[in-house]
């Protein structure tokens, strides 16, 4: 009975992580219709300092599908492993390239492409060898875990590394280096994700009707993920303030995913009895996300399609015959200024004017 819970929690943590993904990717879209709507119509952009778009039912429409998506997400930490629930994430990327390409006229080159099936098949790859987390089915046992001296040391070292970045680091090279802003918003995410799947055993506690609110450590928590997604919004922003959103976006992707795998391994023991093949193709379909994100973001502006191949062959082709083809035209060049020669030799002596 265990078991068949256990596998129909998974499939509901799934669904909701997807459908969390295609809300997300869909209300940029929408929120971008919204926002170009109001540029033909004249009203002053967002961009300088504009409110019009707030009249904008597009805007609000996109608003609240990317609400629905944070909801839906926050839903499926409570069912599904985060080590599952994380990396799903960056479907919503994917959704909101396809839809790009087909609404708003943003082509999808070839690199984009490639990147979406990538990462599709490695979002397979991370479902089929999935880990099963321990059971924690309501905060007492949340709080014991919590407790664990293995969790306790590594939610230390990620408050001191931050302290250190945020305080000493971030204001001598957070505007030179892309690393430092990325960091400080990665590692704390993992534990915001955290706080995230301990509330997600309250509420679903709260509607078995037990008295959640009375628990200090849902206020705790609570606190906790306030003031951890605070500041994860304040440092992404200033990392899309000052770096490319092209080159941020993937490493951002890269490290938090990273920083929430370690956290959720330590504090749900994941990992424990996985097989060597889930290991591996869990982390094989991780690297797969990776490198579609990257090709997806890292290549977006370079103009490159199916019918340009042939050229590219081409062109290596001739790279590679090289020095023949500088011989060739050697030989050409000489036979040419030949019969240049001979015919202006021609034309002077029969007083052709061609020869002038």
């Amino acid at each position: 009975m265990s078991q068949t819970r256990g596998k129909y929690d998974f499939c509901i943590g799934l669904v909701l992580a997807m459908s969390s993904s295609i809300f997300i990717g869909g209300s940029f879209i929408l929120k971008k219709k919204g926002l170009l709507r109001l540029a033909r119509k004249g009203s002053m952009r967002a961009g300088q300092g504009g409110h019009a778009y707030l009249k904008e039912w597009l805007w609000w429409a996109g608003l609240l599908s990317m609400g629905a998506g944070e909801v839906a997400n926050f839903a499926a930490y409570a069912f599904a492993p985060a080590t599952l629930v994380t990396p799903l994430g960056a479907l919503s990327v994917l959704v909101s390239a396809i839809l790009s390409s087909f609404f708003l006229n943003e082509k999808l080159n070839l690199h984009g492409k490639i990147g979406c099936l990538l990462s599709i098949l490695g979002s397979t790859v991370m479902v089929i060898h999935a880990p099963q987390e321990e059971e924690v089915e309501t905060l007492n046992e949340m709080s014991h875990k919590l407790g664990d001296p293995g969790f306790v040391v590594f939610a230390t070292l990620v408050v001191i590394v931050s302290l250190i970045l945020i305080f000493v680091v971030g204001p001598r090279h957070g505007q030179t280096n892309i690393l430092v802003y990325i960091t400080i918003c990665s590692v704390i995410g993992a534990l915001s994700v955290s706080c995230v799947k301990g509330l997600g055993i309250a509420i679903k506690e709260l509607f078995a009707g037990k008295p959640v609110l009375k628990h200090p450590l849902f206020w705790i928590l609570l606190l906790s993920l306030i003031v951890c997604v605070s500041t994860q919004i304040n440092y992404l922003n200033r990392a899309l303030d000052i770096f490319n959103t092209s080159i941020v976006t993937p490493i951002y992707y890269v490290i938090f995913t990273t920083s929430v795998l370690t956290c959720s391994a330590i504090l749900f023991k994941e990992w424990q009895h996985m097989a060597a093949d889930d290991i591996i193709g869990t982390f094989s379909g991780f690297l797969t996300i990776i490198v579609g994100i990257f090709l997806l973001h890292a290549f977006k502006d370079v103009h490159f399609t199916l019918a340009n191949l042939p050229l590219s062959l081409r062109k290596d082709e001739r790279a590679a015959n090289g020095t023949l083809l500088s011989t060739y035209d050697e030989e050409t060049s000489a036979c040419l200024s030949e019969i240049q020669a001979t015919e202006s030799l021609s034309g002077r002596r029969n007083g052709s004017l061609s020869a002038f």
